[in-house]
This record gives structure tokens, C-alpha cells and sequence, in this order.
């Protein structure tokens, strides 16, 4: 008689057990939070940084011309020779609209080239994307499956990677060009490609 109790309380005991699922899914969501918005997505590392860009050779976008001449596709053979920027992109991308006027500027610099691969897109989608910023590419591969963006280790569009003159990847950036890092970070990957 000692025990005092509440009519139709459930014992302590039980309370705990009742509990232990909602504690274990609290964990687990503040890890999975952590995870997710606890880095730099930027920094997510590549297998492919050192290695030779992929040997994917991808179609033109039929219709883009320049200079009245089509736009010639991916051949891996461009890599050979010259500093590239590959940028991985699709009209219906919002931070590749946001991006494009600085690829636009990029694309002056006569000193590399630049290469796009439009990821999972509609042929006519793309020339009106282009058209409406300019076409900063020297090559535009379409990658209407993903296949080849997958060869290329990409995780989203836009994506953007830096090769050398001998073919090799030597930078890789995830997301959106932008004007905090067009300067202090792509800019400079591309001068040290340079050297």
C-alpha cells in the first residue's frame, strides 16, 4: 500500500519504452540535418581530380550554329592541348540561368576553351537557353540519357571542372558559378591551370 498511483496511468516503465522510438528518430533526423546543410556542397570530393578526363564522346546540338557553322559535339580528343572549362548544364536548371552571364565573360578569355555538356535536355530548349544568354561554349555535347555526365563523376547540374592542357581534371565545382566565386575560386583554378 505504500505505492501511490494514478487510476489508468501507465506504469513508468512502459512510458520509457513508448518513448524510445521518437528518441531514436529525433537522432537519427539531427544527423541526417547535420549532413545535410553542414558543409560546403562545393567540396564534395571527386575520384576524378588527377585523372584524365572521361573519353566520352558526345553528339552536337543539332541546330546550334556560330558563325553559320554548327557547333561541334564533345570529341575527348579537345582536351589535348589546351586549358578547358567544362560546364555541365540544362536550360531547365534555375542556377544555371543565374550562371550563364559569367560563363558568357569566361568565354572571352581566348586563352582556353569551353566546353558544355547539356545534361538531360530538350534539343529546342537548349537553343533558346543559348540563345538568350549567348553561347560561350566552343563545344556542346548532348548528354540526353546522363551516361556521360555520369562518366563525368557529376552529381547535378551545374557542375563545372577545370582540365589541363594534357587532358586531365584538375578542378571540380560543384554548383553554381557565381560572382563570389567566378573570382576567388574559379578564376584562379583556371590561372593555376594556366601556368
Amino acid at each position: 500500500m505504500g505505492k501511490s498511483s494514478i487510476p489508468g496511468a501507465p506504469p513508468r516503465s512502459r512510458r520509457w519504452v513508448v518513448a524510445l522510438p521518437l528518441v531514436g528518430f529525433m537522432a537519427v533526423a539531427g544527423l541526417f540535418l547535420l549532413r545535410l546543410y553542414g558543409g560546403d556542397p562545393a567540396k564534395l570530393p571527386s575520384a576524378l581530380i588527377g585523372r584524365p578526363a572521361p573519353q566520352t564522346a558526345l553528339p552536337p546540338l543539332q541546330g546550334l550554329v556560330q558563325d553559320g557553322v554548327q557547333v561541334p559535339g564533345l570529341d575527348p580528343a579537345v582536351f589535348k592541348g589546351k586549358v578547358s572549362v567544362v560546364n555541365v548544364w540544362a536550360s531547365w536548371c534555375v542556377p544555371c540561368h543565374d550562371e550563364a552571364p559569367l560563363l558568357t565573360e569566361l568565354g572571352k578569355d581566348k586563352r582556353l576553351q569551353l566546353v558544355g555538356i547539356n545534361y538531360k535536355d530538350a534539343p529546342d530548349n537548349a537553343r533558346r537557353f543559348l540563345g538568350r544568354y549567348g553561347n560561350p561554349f566552343n563545344f556542346v555535347g548532348v548528354d540526353g540519357n546522363g551516361r556521360g555526365s555520369i562518366e563525368w563523376g557529376v552529381y547535378g547540374v551545374p557542375e563545372t571542372f577545370v582540365v589541363g592542357r594534357e587532358g586531365t581534371i584538375l578542378y571540380k565545382m560543384v554548383g553554381p558559378v557565381t560572382k563570389a566565386n567566378f573570382e576567388t575560386v574559379l578564376k584562379v583554378e583556371i590561372e593555376k591551370a594556366l601556368k
